[in-house]
């Protein structure tokens, strides 16, 4: 009833309004129709319907007077919207206009220079004009919010290892079962620059005393280094120990169950075992010590490492193709486990 009576005064009210008034609520009421036949109970708005709120709301004072299927702060935030999407275009347009932005490849040299450094903006920016690059200290600055640095942190161990490799050797016992199930020990020593082997021996009843005439075979006269690693095996006892300051090196023990600090060392290990001691049965003292000579052999002179930048211990020289007829021979090496391969003139 109350519907009506409103309906009724709606009515009349609308026979004093001017002629144009008229004409706009009649086209927003036959808007609102058309969308509710077009699109069942529930309508979808479409931009098409947003266009025509917008812009009846501009042309007409009393147009929150009329919408049905929309509210009229659904309007004023269309128009917001609109708004910012206006000059959004405006701004990007103009943007274009601007300073060209920093290629990639000066960015990713912003971020390498200071993850390998830890430098900051000023000093990235000084080294970037020495390469050419013309960047500002506030560009530089700008690619370097984004990233995590510890200036407290700038050395890495790699870096300390590396700088210090060539003092330091480490020294370490091989435990080989022969064929008879005897135990064999190769005690050895490695140094860390290069990854050379200084010296080794096989013996099968390992003592401290025996140790200590190793080590005075393996540094003789001045080449002692000045750290030496060993780990808490019960042979490198105090009269070890004793004996390695006496030649004026320092020994560094490792922790407990810790044999990552020897990683050297454990790694020569590793490598020995997979290729060579796990394809061959040894048969007694002579035999692993001629196995570990060959081995030694091929691991300074053949086999390349990934730490020494693909080169050999004992610089291995670059062969290049000798001429147009060469062919690629494959050498052997212990017992043709592993081969070396270099240039052949053909016959």
């Amino acid at each position: 009833m109350l519907r009506i009576v409103w309906t009724v005064i709606r009515t009349v009210v609308s026979a004093f309004r001017s002629r144009h008034q008229l004409v706009l609520e009649n086209l927003a009421l036959r808007q609102q129709l058309a969308a509710f036949m077009a699109r069942g109970k529930r309508p979808r708005i479409r931009a098409t319907d947003r266009a025509f709120w917008l812009l009846l709301r501009r042309l007409w004072a009393r147009w929150a007077d009329v919408p049905v299927i929309v509210k009229p702060d659904t309007v004023v935030r269309w128009h917001r919207a609109g708004f910012r999407l206006y000059w959004n275009c405006i701004s990007r347009r103009g943007a274009r206009r601007g300073r060209s932005p920093v290629d990639v490849e000066v960015r990713n040299l912003i971020r390498r220079m200071t993850s390998e450094n830890g430098w900051g903006a000023p000093r990235i920016h000084g080294e970037l004009l020495m390469l050419g690059i013309d960047v500002s200290q506030r560009t530089v600055s700008r690619y370097l919010r984004g990233l995590h640095r510890r200036p407290e942190a700038r050395q890495s161990w790699l870096t300390f290892l590396r700088n210090h490799r060539e003092a330091i050797a480490a020294m370490d016992l091989l435990v080989v079962f022969t064929a008879t199930f005897r135990l064999l020990y190769a005690f050895f020593v490695i140094r860390h620059g290069r990854r050379q082997v200084m010296h080794f021996n096989v013996t099968e009843h390992p003592t401290a005393t025996l140790v200590v005439q190793q080590l005075r075979e393996a540094f003789p006269y001045d080449t002692a280094p000045k750290y030496l690693i060993l780990d808490r095996d019960s042979i490198f006892a105090t009269e070890v120990v004793a004996a390695i300051r006496a030649m004026g090196i320092k020994p560094a023990r490792t922790a407990y169950r810790s044999s990552w600090q020897n990683g050297t060392a454990e790694r020569w290990v590793g490598c020995c075992r997979q290729e060579l001691l796990d394809h061959v049965v040894v048969a007694n003292e002579a035999h692993l010590r001629r196995l570990l000579r060959e081995h030694v052999a091929y691991h300074h002179n053949d086999r390349t490492h990934c730490g020494l930048g693909k080169q050999t211990p004992m610089h291995r020289t670059v062969q290049g193709k000798p001429s147009v007829r060469a062919k690629v021979i494959a050498l052997p090496r212990l017992g043709g486990l592993h081969h070396r391969y270099d240039w052949r003139d053909a016959a």
